[in-house]
């Protein structure tokens, strides 16, 4: 039996709610005005960038899809809103969780404050984070990932794909979590070229308000300057910020290494996808989808949950052909892989 959050809501704090939630953006899948609390399943609560990313966000997006046609429940996706605060994020999760939804998920590092507020004022729902491991309580799930173990793989694959010995690498963010990608793919250039294949590293912003992860245009200008350097591989870790790091890379007809998503695939890049050499995924999908159902099995996930290569969590996606069918680059992927799940490569996070 799914637990479901049932407290009482004044006439007054429910209009209130309800028109912040408005503010904070509506749910594109159901009404949030059913009558019954307990046909509520998995709500979510979209980082920068917001779905069509192609990216982060459609990821967890997919879990919800995921969720709603195996449960046959009503599900929530809300969209954020520019120059949001941390107390807007905690209305907008508390609504949610006052409307019946279970589980809550905040998709994103910058939910942690408003997880860690609302979890405590909603003991009886179970919330998510993806993409932190701060906020410990028992109603919370931790929902994270060894980025920096796909970033090497990437890393391998831009070393035996260079022919300028030269290749880039574009954060959308200058913040620890950004800082997994870049150490994990400088390694394994550096591990796979012997120091010979040059890593040209850029952050669009110091912050994410600033538009690290949500503006095209940024990232498209910072391929560009890496390519004028020669670097003909371009690692994008930047949420929706990478697709302009796509489109610059396939303008100058040089590789482009997607991230969080199997980005060939997505229809929005269809027209850059040959330019797309693969991308470092990590099963963002799979994580909502299996905190969804821990809680529709009445035996809800929390704590720290992590995802790896060992689990199959975090990979290089290889639905380029070009990747796919070169033997050399494939073997060279799959030995890097075998020894990070073994412990005989100890990959850097920082």
């Amino acid at each position: 039996m799914r637990r479901v959050s049932r407290i009482a809501v004044a006439g007054a704090a429910t209009a209130s709610l309800a028109l912040a939630l408005s503010a904070c953006g509506g749910t594109s899948t159901e009404s949030s005005s059913s009558d019954s609390k307990g046909d509520k399943g998995l709500a979510i609560a979209y980082d920068v960038g917001g779905k069509g990313d192609q990216s982060f966000n459609d990821a967890a997006y997919a879990g919800l899809v995921q969720a709603k046609k195996e449960f046959g429940y009503k599900t929530a996706d809300i969209e954020p809103t520019e120059g949001e605060t941390d107390a807007d994020k905690a209305q907008r999760l508390a609504s949610l969780a006052r409307q019946g939804y279970n589980p809550v998920i905040g998709v994103g590092y910058a939910y942690a404050p408003a997880v860690k507020e609302v979890a405590e004022k909603y003991p009886d729902t179970t919330f998510g984070i993806v993409d932190d491991a701060q906020v410990q309580a028992d109603n919370v799930a931790d929902l994270v990932f060894s980025e920096e173990q796909a970033s090497y793989l990437a890393g391998v694959a831009a070393a035996k794909a260079t022919k300028t010995n030269t290749v880039g690498f574009v954060g959308g963010v200058d913040i620890p979590l950004i800082h997994k990608f870049e150490a994990g793919y400088k390694q394994g250039v550096e591990d796979t070229s012997g120091g010979k294949v040059k890593v040209v590293s850029q952050y669009l912003t110091q912050t994410a308000e600033e538009g690290g992860f949500s503006s095209p245009d940024k990232g498209k200008t910072a391929a560009e300057g890496q390519i004028e350097k020669k670097a003909d591989v371009v690692y994008a870790a930047a949420g929706l910020s990478g697709q302009g790091v796509i489109e610059a890379a396939a303008a100058n007809k040089v590789w482009a290494i997607g991230v969080d998503s199997d980005q060939y695939k997505q229809e929005a890049l269809a027209k850059y996808k040959d330019y797309i050499l693969t991308s470092a995924t990590k099963d963002v999908a799979k994580a909502v989808f299996g905190l969804a159902k821990s809680v529709e099995d009445g035996k809800p996930v929390t704590g720290i949950v992590k995802g790896d290569l060992k689990t199959g969590e975090v990979g290089l996606a290889d639905s380029n052909p070009k990747f796919a069918d070169d033997a050399e680059l494939q073997e060279a992927i799959e030995t890097a892989k075998e020894k990070i799940i073994s412990g005989e490569i100890k990959v850097k996070s920082s």
